[in-house]
């Protein structure tokens, strides 16, 4: 008699097909993909795109336009203080704001989701050591308060937080918002700074970077601060 029950699928070509969708093998492709992404920015600088050969458009197309660069941009490690005093140079106070978040929620997206996708899977069983799980289950079990400490904490690298948030349990949803909400302050100062570079002198340029520089301070303080706990705790 026939054997009509299926055989379950073998050889080489499943062998395969597992181990290219297997968590390190998606781990390894997005090691690849982030560091062609640094390589272009070392090699063509895509930012000077975005200030000084900007196509000729006006209005909410240009608008769109940017920011869908800058989120592009922000995702391939085009540093945000630069696209920030760009949006304000090219667009003005507010126009440029709106750009400019919609291209940091648009680029912190980017980043978890590839790194949600390709790293997740791969780098959870790694979190081993008291301050991994201590951040792991902070970014879990409160997503959108943390982010938005972090996002508000201008010492946090940028693609430092996306990274980490993705390989956490942390939801799209909470991620996005709070990064939009929290990166308004920075944001908004780095803006109005490049819309008023032509008059250095002016209040509102000397405010924004007034801003700038104390939070700066303030992150790096923090910083020198956590660090020394660190030791001392290791110690």
């Amino acid at each position: 008699m026939l054997d009509l029950v299926p055989r379950p699928a073998s050889g080489l070509p499943v062998r395969c097909t597992r181990v290219l969708f297997s968590p390190w093998s998606r781990l390894a492709l997005l090691a690849v993909l982030l560091t062609s992404a640094a390589v272009t920015v070392v090699l063509y600088e895509p930012q000077r795109l975005l200030s000084a050969g900007w196509p000729q458009l006006s209005g909410p197309a240009a608008v769109v336009l940017f920011g869908v660069g800058y989120g592009v941009c922000t995702a391939a490690f085009v540093p945000r203080p630069i696209l920030n005093l760009a949006a304000g140079a090219l667009f003005g106070s507010q126009a440029g704001l709106v750009a400019a978040i919609a291209g940091t929620v648009l680029g912190a997206g980017i980043a978890f989701t590839l790194g949600r996708l390709l790293g997740q899977d791969a780098l959870r069983p790694l979190l081993r050591g008291r301050w991994l799980e201590a951040a792991d289950g902070q970014l879990s079990r409160h997503g959108f308060r943390s982010m938005l400490a972090i996002r508000l904490f201008p010492g946090v690298p940028f693609a430092a937080a996306n990274y980490c948030a993705a390989v956490s349990r942390m939801g799209y949803l909470p991620f996005l918002l709070a990064t939009g909400l929290g990166s308004i302050p920075n944001t908004a100062a780095y803006v109005v700074a490049g819309s008023r570079a032509g008059s250095p002198t002016s209040p509102a340029f000397l405010v924004a970077m007034g801003f700038i520089v104390v939070t700066g301070l303030a992150a790096a303080a923090v910083a020198w601060t956590k660090r020394h706990r660190l030791r001392g705790a290791r110690t």
